[in-house]
């Protein structure tokens, strides 16, 4: 019979309609509950694509069952949209019989239909039954709708996949033409059983992510060290409902799973289940210390605690597997393209990697892989791979994006890739990957989703039937509550039947396909859009200073645990990957571990100093330095250099080791050859090889009065000697009534005089030695002192801090 181009049936429009109105009046009578509520269903336009010709949007939420079986029946539901500008009339809903029996042969053609807007000819041709009949809908208006097929209605021949259309069948008030107004479309999978097929090999990842949230303050209550975090954003994620709880929910009831777990996301779990753990005050400055008067108590102790047990159990199941990111889950594609000519960066890497393997064993108490690098979304380049090789990894999570297929390849390859220098890459499919990109909350994409994955995995199954190959599953870090129900529910609904789940390691023991595309691309080819969300080459820089800054102050630390494991740890935060979609919240991050690391630095310093008076030629400069830190601090020089050498020179550079809380004063012998004033710099130097400046440097200025022995006479002495000699020089002339000396070579005044008077120079008697004081009469030993003490280093007790808290952060384990 012939058919319209829409796929209606001329010939029948007019029986149809009548039926149609009559399964209406019949609808309407016998279940007035699906008849358009009273005012008209309100809802958003489900289908952008809607036009004035075509102003139906139709939606389909669900299909059950999943997979179409022999002799079996299909219900299909979901609403229809007026999303016109006219109210429609007289019109229906029904399900299209697919154009051929045959069933879709290539993932290509799987494309082409998902790709279709308007109804045509291609999707096949409306039956007779069932049929659902629509009541006058006004712009805007929607209805629900629900269909039931049998499957030897759609013709479905052979095993394979099907497209599966509603349509929708009318008139508008603007056009009284009876056509179609607007089709939805899905794929349906037949399986009648009996196929030869090798079953695809899957490997699904599971990843447990979470911005970082601990800080590197701690706190202390009674002796104990409590953790402290930016927010208490975990503990509503940890509790049911929680996105968190419900990823560990969901996954513990699948088979074969590949858990991708932050080590980070664990410590704070840990760190929260201390019942006395603080959090920040929103508005609080994150580089101040921690107190009681600027954070509160968390309220997620218990729901950490029950999360932790929850998820031990499900990656203990049989058949799991557990990858163990770097520690923070640094962001390898930024510091690949920003940070690679920082020498910290390599460093922080090969730690975060270690840390992130024994953080994960010791809490989940599992073996776990911790060579896998997951570059951000999965994209990557010639750069990525080199600072992921350095870094450790041998193998690669690939966005398939990143490393298409060649277009003479048409079917779909294993994932294990080799990429060189005994690296290899696990390719994720990208189109069965982007379906769980997002977050599908609502019913139509959580059908759309689920019937494509369906129809995808069962069609690349069905290419090689006797090749078994092996598919890679990459939903996003932040993968949803909602999509990971879906994506369970998908990978369930094909399990045993054309998928097999397995975790990674099988996968990546695969022979890879020789055919398969091995290139990786150069950073040129690098996703323009993932780029500009990186980390920054002055984010790098400024997190590799924090590192250089820690270094320093761990040599002078006698209790140096207590604050590099808490500082290394949020070091490696600051590079976190899950900063790229929080960028402002990770630069506050950054700057509130740099700003406490100075604080804590600052903590050990030279007090400010006035002018010092020095009295005389010699005596002594007292200067202090003061240790606010709750532990003593050791391997300290304090150096004194004076701009003006020539006017004002001091000792050599003092040792120092103050204790906790305390202050000691130095004393350095000081020389000057002049009055006047001079500014001299205070610096603390680490001791020991590869000595380092520490802290500020303080100046101050040295006022030199009464320079009077020793300097000052030889200077007078000399004054008094020139005077003599150019008054004797007069003399002489006087007495040849100045006539020239007859001798030029003969010295001035070594003949006698005319008068026959001696004019020999007196010498000048030698001033006795005086001790040179000042105007009070001090000593040159007592000197301007600020403080007193003797000639070595005093021990001035200092109050503690006002809170009595360790400045220090408190021991967090972050690696070996």
């Amino acid at each position: 019979m012939a058919r319209a181009a829409d796929g209606r049936s001329p010939g029948r429009r007019a029986r149809r309609f009548a039926a149609a109105c009559a399964a209406a009046l019949t609808l309407f009578t016998a279940a007035p509950a699906m008849a358009l509520p009273s005012g008209g269903n309100i809802r958003p336009a489900a289908d952008a694509t809607a036009t004035a010709e075509y102003p139906v949007a139709l939606t389909i939420e669900t299909v059950t069952p999943q997979v179409a079986v022999q002799n079996g029946t299909v219900s299909i539901s979901g609403h229809v949209t007026n999303a016109g500008k006219s109210a429609i009339k007289g019109a229906h809903a029904a399900v299209r019989k697919p154009l051929s029996s045959k069933p879709l042969q290539r993932r290509s053609e799987l494309q082409s239909v998902a790709t279709r807007n308007a109804p045509g000819g291609a999707d096949g041709v409306e039956l007779d039954s069932p049929q659902y009949a629509l009541p006058e809908l006004k712009p805007g208006q929607s209805q629900p709708y629900t269909l039931s097929v049998a499957v030897s209605d759609l013709g479905l021949s052979d095993n394979g996949v099907y497209e599966l259309a509603v349509d929708a069948w009318g008139s508008t008030a603007e056009n009284s033409h009876d056509r179609a107004l607007g089709i939805a479309r899905t794929f349906l999978p037949y399986s009648q059983g009996g196929t030869e097929a090798q079953p695809t090999k899957i490997t699904t990842l599971w990843p447990l992510v979470h911005a970082p949230v601990l800080a590197a303050q701690t706190v202390s209550d009674n002796d104990q060290t409590v953790p402290v975090l930016r927010d208490d954003s975990l503990a509503a994620e940890f509790a049911p409902g929680g996105r968190l709880y419900e990823l560990v929910d969901t996954g513990s009831k699948l088979t074969g799973l590949t858990w991708v777990v932050d080590p980070d996301l664990l410590d704070t779990a840990f760190a929260m289940t201390n019942k006395l753990y603080r959090v920040q005050k929103p508005g609080t400055d994150p580089g101040k210390p921690a107190r009681d008067d600027n954070t509160v108590p968390g309220t997620g102790s218990a729901a950490a605690a029950a999360w932790l047990e929850k998820l031990r159990a499900a990656v203990a199941k049989q058949g799991s597997q557990v990858v163990a990111l770097p520690y923070a889950d640094p962001d390898l594609a930024s510091i690949a393209h920003n940070g690679a000519d920082l020498t910290g960066m390599g460093t922080a890497l090969n730690k975060a990697a270690t840390a992130g393997r024994l953080t994960v064993e010791g809490r989940l108490s599992v073996d776990t892989r911790s060579d896998v690098a997951w570059p951000y979304q999965g994209y990557l380049d010639q750069q990525i791979a080199g600072v992921a090789r350095q870094a450790g990894s041998g193998l690669v999570l690939v966005n398939g994006a990143s490393m298409p297929e060649p277009d003479a390849v048409n079917y779909t390859p294993t994932a294990v890739r080799p990429i060189g220098n005994g690296q290899n890459a696990l390719v994720a499919d990208d189109t069965v990957s982007s379906l769980f990109q997002k977050d599908l909350t609502s019913p139509k994409d959580q059908t759309e989703a689920t019937q494509r994955f369906l129809a995808e995995t069962y069609t690349i199954t069905h290419e090689q039937p006797q090749n078994q190959r092996g598919l890679l599953v990459m939903p996003p870090r932040e993968l949803s509550a909602a999509t990971a129900k879906v994506l369970a529910g998908a990978l369930q609904a094909a399990t045993d039947k054309w998928l097999t789940p397995v975790k990674l390691d099988a996968l990546a023991q695969s022979a890879p396909d020789p055919k398969s595309n091995t290139a990786v691309p150069s950073p040129a080819d690098y996703p323009t859009q993932a780029r500009a969300t990186e980390l920054s080459a002055a984010d790098l820089s400024s997190t590799d200073d924090i590192q250089q800054r820690l270094d320093v102050l761990m040599r002078v630390l006698t209790l140096p645990q207590r604050v590099r494991g808490p500082f290394s740890a949020a070091m490696v935060r600051s590079l976190s990957t899950e900063w790229r979609a929080q960028g402002p919240t990770g630069g506050t991050y950054r700057e509130g571990v740099t700003t406490y690391l100075k604080e804590l630095t600052g903590a050990v310093k030279v007090p400010q100093k006035s002018v010092v008076t020095l009295a005389g030629n010699t005596g002594l400069l007292q200067v202090s330095v003061k240790n606010d830190l709750s532990q003593t601090v050791t391997n300290l020089q304090l150096k004194l250099t004076s701009t003006q050498p020539n006017r004002l020179n001091v000792s050599k550079p003092e040792e120092l080791v103050i204790p906790a809380a305390q202050s000691v004063t130095l004393r350095f012998q000081a020389e000057a050859h002049n009055n006047g004033p001079v500014t001299m710099t205070a610096q603390l130097w680490t001791t020991g090889p590869n000595p380092q400046k520490y802290g500020e440097p303080q100046t101050f200025k040295v006022e030199v009065t009464s320079v009077t022995n020793g300097v000052l006479y030889v200077f007078a002495g000399a004054g008094v000697l020139l005077l003599l000699a150019a008054l004797r020089f007069v003399r002489q002339r006087k007495r040849r009534g100045g006539q020239p000396h007859v001798d030029g070579d003969q010295p001035i005044g070594d003949g006698p005089a005319t008068d026959g008077t001696g004019d020999a120079a007196e010498a000048e008697p030698e001033a006795p030695a005086e001790d040179p004081g000042d105007s009070q009469g001090n000593s040159p030993e007592d000197g301007p002192a600020e403080e007193s003490g003797g000639g070595g280093p005093v021990q001035t007790p200092r109050a503690s801090s006002p809170d009595g808290r360790d400045r220090a952060a408190s021991d967090e384990k972050v690696g070996p």
